[in-house]
């Protein structure tokens, strides 16, 4: 198989940057319109909104049945189980209705498994998450600073992390991903993703000889080398995952594998783009 070319030296500055920083533009609009009319960037999941999680074990019944049986509650979601039972959500709810719920759950399903999680215990986890994405990413900066001591450079690997994480969001919230831990644990995997195809990228081209254009085209071998690999195995763990109905491996795998095609894009023209103007010389 031939190996893809990357021959940057046909597109300008501006060609490369474009769709990468109308992405980023558009994504931030999308997350901002979300955050002024539902309070949250992404459609939070049980774990940061509250609510009761059932966990139906195998039945002959259909999902039509089993949300016939739940519908004057706040039914928010029914999946598919393991070995034919369901993953019933709904959302947060008073005590006296949860009273109500548990009696129809023992009333159908008696071995059925109940979680709940209160309202302000998933604000809480909601603002712990969100402080952790926000040092995470503030600690890469620092470091990204701290080694390449270069402002243009620098800023170009925390713009593509910060481009990787905003656009990954918006295209998370677009398919029905909820903002859970363990899509939380996903974005925060994302930032080291990101950062270590970046920091690639830019000691490659500062610190190696040679023409521009050739140090660029290694750089991409090793880069879409190592990026490809993790996507191969990330979508094997999705297919598992997914056969094995294993929600939260399902949903964590899913936003890395939305991750890691935005971070070839940022990586290869966003970054690169910039790195372009900054050491190319003869791009403008």
């Amino acid at each position: 198989m031939k190996f893809p070319a990357y021959d940057i030296s046909r597109y300008t500055v501006r060609q490369l940057v474009a769709l990468p920083i109308a992405l980023l533009i558009i994504s931030l609009l999308f997350l901002g319109f979300n955050t002024l009319t539902t309070g949250m960037p992404v459609d939070p999941g049980i774990d940061f909104a509250g609510g009761v999680a059932v966990t139906i074990p195998p039945t002959a019944d259909s999902q039509a049945v089993v949300e016939g049986y739940f519908s004057e509650y706040p039914l928010k979601s029914v999946g598919e189980g393991v070995n034919g039972g369901y993953y019933v959500v709904f959302e947060y709810m008073p005590d006296d209705a949860f009273l109500s719920l548990s009696k129809v759950i023992n009333e159908h399903y008696p071995d059925a498994k109940v979680d709940q999680i209160g309202e302000t215990f998933g604000k809480t986890l909601q603002a712990q998450a969100l402080w952790a994405l926000l040092f995470s990413f503030i600690g890469m900066a620092i470091v990204v600073f701290i080694v390449f001591k270069n402002f243009v450079p620098s800023i170009a690997v925390v713009i593509s992390a910060f481009s990787d994480i905003v656009i990954t969001a918006a295209l998370m919230d677009i398919v029905g991903i909820t903002l859970t831990l363990g899509t939380t644990a996903a974005l925060l995997m994302l930032i080291g993703y990101s950062v270590d195809s970046d920091i690639l990228l830019t000691t490659r081209i500062l610190k190696r000889k040679g023409k521009f254009s050739e140090k660029m085209q290694g750089a991409f071998r090793t880069g879409f080398t190592m990026t490809s690999t993790t996507i191969s195995a990330i979508a094997l763990m999705f297919v598992v995952s997914w056969i094995g109905q294993i929600d939260i491996i399902r949903e964590i795998s899913a936003v890395l594998l939305l991750g890691l095609f935005v971070d070839l894009m940022n990586t290869w023209m966003l970054n690169a783009g910039i790195l372009t103007g900054y050491a190319g010389g003869d791009k403008r």
